[in-house]
C-alpha cells in the first residue's frame, strides 16, 4: 500500500486527539483530516494549542487520549516510520548558526540518510528552488532572518518528505519574504507535499486550502477561508475569525 495516504484517502487524521498537562488541557478532543498535496493550515493566538498538536502528529509528544495516524502510520506506536516521512520546521531557528549555509544542507541531509550524489543533487535542486546559490559559503548566523527561515525550509524538504510540518515559520520576517515563502508552499502543494501549517496571520491563511481556528484548545470552526467568511456573514478572515472566536465551540472535522 502506498502510505503517502491512509487507505481512506487521508495523509493526516486524528480522532479526538488530546493532551493535557496536570489539570491544563492543551489541546482538547480535535478531529481532523487533510488529503495529499492540501495546504491545511491552524490558525489561532498564541497558547491555543497549535504546536503541541504539531508535536503529537510528529510523534515528538505522546497524547493524553486519542488516535491519529501521519502518512499512514500511527503517531503513538509507529513514530520512527513517521518521521522518516515529514519535514518538521518548528518556530525556534533550529540549524546550526556558525555553520555555512552548505554544511547546514549537507548535515541536515545526511541525518535523514542522503549521501553522495543523491545528497548533492538534492542539495542543488532546493539551492535553485529557494534561490539560495550565493548564500551556500555564507555563515548560517549572518544571513538576515528571512534567509535563515528559507534555509530552514530547504532543509525540512532536502529528503521529499510526504508531510511537511511548518510551525509559525513566517514569524517576525517581513511581508515580502513572507509572500515569497508562501509562493514556495504552494509549488510545493501543487508537487504533491502535504503542508501542515500554525499561523496566527490573517493574509497567510488565506492562502490555506481549508483552516482549521483552534481556541483554547479546542476547534471552533474548521472550513475553507472562502466558507467561513461566508458561513459568518463577513467582509474578510479576520472579521470572520473574531465572530467565531467570540463564541467558540467545536465544529467537528471536515
Amino acid at each position: 500500500m502506498n502510505t503517502t495516504e491512509h487507505s481512506n484517502g487521508f495523509t493526516i487524521e486524528a480522532r479526538d486527539l488530546t493532551k493535557r498537562f496536570g489539570r491544563f488541557t492543551a489541546v482538547d478532543r480535535i478531529t481532523f483530516s487533510v488529503r495529499a498535496g492540501e495546504i491545511f493550515g491552524f490558525l489561532g493566538a498564541n497558547g491555543a494549542g497549535k504546536t503541541t498538536a504539531i508535536r503529537m502528529l510528529c510523534g515528538l509528544l505522546e497524547p493524553t487520549s486519542g488516535s491519529g495516524r501521519v502518512a499512514g502510520f500511527d503517531i503513538i506506536r509507529e513514530t520512527s516510520h513517521i518521521r522518516s516521512r515529514i519535514g518538521y520546521m518548528s518556530q525556534k531557528f533550529s540549524l546550526y548558526t556558525d555553520l555555512t549555509v552548505r554544511d547546514n544542507l549537507f548535515l541536515f541531509g545526511s541525518i535523514y540518510g542522503m549521501a553522495g550524489r543523491a545528497l548533492q543533487s538534492r542539495t542543488d535542486e532546493m539551492v535553485q528552488f529557494l534561490d539560495m546559490k550565493e548564500l551556500l559559503p555564507r555563515v548560517t548566523g549572518s544571513l538576515p532572518w528571512g534567509w535563515q527561515q528559507r534555509l530552514s525550509l530547504a532543509a525540512a524538504n532536502l529528503h521529499k518528505p510526504q508531510v511537511l510540518f511548518l510551525d509559525e515559520p513566517t514569524g517576525s520576517v517581513d511581508p515580502l519574504s513572507r509572500r515569497t515563502f508562501w509562493a514556495f508552499i504552494d509549488t510545493l502543494s501543487r508537487q504533491g507535499t502535504t503542508i501542515f501549517i500554525t499561523t496566527h496571520h490573517m493574509d497567510e491563511a488565506e492562502y490555506c486550502h481549508r483552516i482549521s481556528i483552534m481556541v483554547s484548545g479546542r476547534i471552533a470552526a474548521i472550513d475553507s477561508p472562502a466558507r467561513l467568511k461566508k458561513q459568518q456573514n463577513a467582509a474578510s478572515l479576520q472579521e470572520a475569525f473574531i465572530r467565531i472566536v467570540s463564541t467558540p465551540g467545536e465544529k467537528g472535522a471536515a
